[in-house]
């Protein structure tokens, strides 16, 4: 892949608590610059990004990064989000409810993000690294059932981030309208490229930059 094909797939992230303005807006230059798919920054920027860099695809994040937060919190944060001018949604589920068996609560806590996200895209993060196999099983029927566009890895704020055996269990088990999201971990361009080829239609990192120069 070239690097401009890869780019095309990485949503340019700075999801650090000490990030800037300043540092805010060289991603977005950096986005826009290289095409990136798109930003993906704390909801605290979504307007001030949204207004200075109208044409940028705008993503936040929900719920994070522990997910543990109500639904109705969650709904909340997500129509607000949207309302500043976010383009697409990461949401962190319910792990506890997942562990506990109480899989309609995580199910619940998605159709509600997504009735307020509208037409916007919904990405459910599931933190990988916290789950076993019959759980990562499980959630993706769940995604799948919720109505989310994506399924992803993790958080980057985890024990682990996003691993290549991770992406085989999704692609096993959700639903054929539901794209892959990798993330955490992810720095070097040969990751990017084995995690693309394994099926992903995202990659989540803050690693972009060594793609930049020219080929």
């Amino acid at each position: 892949m070239t690097n401009s094909e890869i780019l095309a797939h990485i949503d340019h992230t700075n999801l650090r608590p000490d990030a800037k303005w300043e540092d805010i807006a060289q991603l977005c230059e950096e986005a826009l610059t290289y095409h990136t798919a798109s930003v993906c920054i704390p909801s605290y920027y979504v307007r001030r990004a949204k207004e200075a860099y109208p044409a940028l695809h705008v993503c936040t994040v929900i719920g994070f990064p522990l997910g543990y937060q109500p639904a109705s919190v969650k709904q909340f944060e997500a129509a607000e989000a949207v309302a500043d001018g976010a383009d697409e949604i990461d949401m962190v589920i319910n792990v506890s409810a997942l562990k506990n068996g109480d899989d309609a609560v995580v199910l619940d806590e998605i159709r509600a993000v997504r009735a307020a996200c509208g037409g916007q895209v919904l990405k459910v993060i599931v933190e990988t690294c916290l789950l076993t196999g019959d759980e990562k099983e499980r959630v993706c029927k769940l995604v799948s059932e919720g109505g989310a566009d994506y399924i992803k890895t993790s958080t980057g704020f985890g024990s682990a981030g996003a691993q290549l055996e991770d992406i085989a269990i999704f692609k096993a088990n959700i639903a054929e309208n539901v794209k892959i999201k990798a993330a955490g971990g992810i720095r070097t361009r040969e990751q990017m490229e084995a995690f693309l080829a394994a099926g992903c239609d995202r990659l989540g990192c803050s690693s972009a930059k060594i793609l930049f120069d020219a080929e």
